[in-house]
């Protein structure tokens, strides 16, 4: 099937705004692909801190990020065939990503294999700038959003449910660290789509918001 016919919902928004658990609840109602696009940025990042290569060095790091050795099974992604799902989601990974995420080579280099997820049935893709890069055509765009407060106390409970220590403050200093460098960063900078539904789950749970997204989408399609 034609890539352009392939449909595809693209949620965008700050880091710790559920825009991932959104987009897998999303894709499995609809029994979508699914991009987690950070993942890409983040694997990006521990090979940078594997190799020992010098984060300054914008081409050399955008090399690493095209020839990444990634497969995603299942539940699993693994890189160079070593299961790195859980060190990708730690915060260290998480900074040097978004530093990572600035350089115009490495969001180039990655631009490919991002739309090469576009496949039958469909696509749901999570990141920053799927509705303004990545997928501009994409038939529904969603921006998530919410207070930079309760994105910190999300990431914590998350963190500690996964086993990782973290300190609420510093997570929110780190996040407004984040938002700042993501915001405005020269090339794909984080920003809502001119024709997005913007969606602020600030005082909203999961099943609301998917709600919410699976009405816009009902709403555009025929019949």
């Amino acid at each position: 099937m034609n890539s352009e016919l392939i449909p595809v919902i693209t949620i965008d928004g700050p880091t710790a705004s559920g825009k991932g658990t959104l987009a897998h609840r999303v894709a499995r109602v609809l029994g979508w692909h699914i991009l987690d696009s950070g993942a890409l940025y983040r694997l990006t990042a521990l090979a940078v801190m594997n190799a020992g290569q010098d984060i300054d060095d914008q081409f050399a790091v955008a090399e690493l990020a095209r020839g990444l050795d990634v497969r995603f099974e299942g539940g699993q992604i693994l890189l160079g065939g070593q299961d790195v799902t859980q060190a990708i989601r730690q915060e260290q990974v998480g900074n040097l990503a978004s530093r990572v995420a600035a350089y115009e080579p490495v969001r180039e280099a990655l631009l490919a294999r991002q739309r090469a997820f576009c496949r039958a049935p469909g696509l749901v893709a999570d990141g920053r700038d799927m509705g303004t890069v990545v997928f501009p055509n994409a038939r529904l765009k969603i921006f998530l959003d919410a207070n930079v407060e309760e994105r910190a106390l999300r990431r914590h409970k998350q963190l500690k449910e996964k086993g990782f220590s973290a300190n609420l403050s510093d997570l929110l200093e780190d996040l407004r660290a984040r938002d700042l460098r993501d915001r405005s960063r020269a090339h794909a900078p984080l920003e809502a789509a001119a024709d997005a539904v913007i969606v602020d789950s600030s005082h909203s749970g999961i099943e609301e918001t998917v709600k919410v997204v699976l009405d816009h989408w009902s709403a555009r399609v025929p019949g």
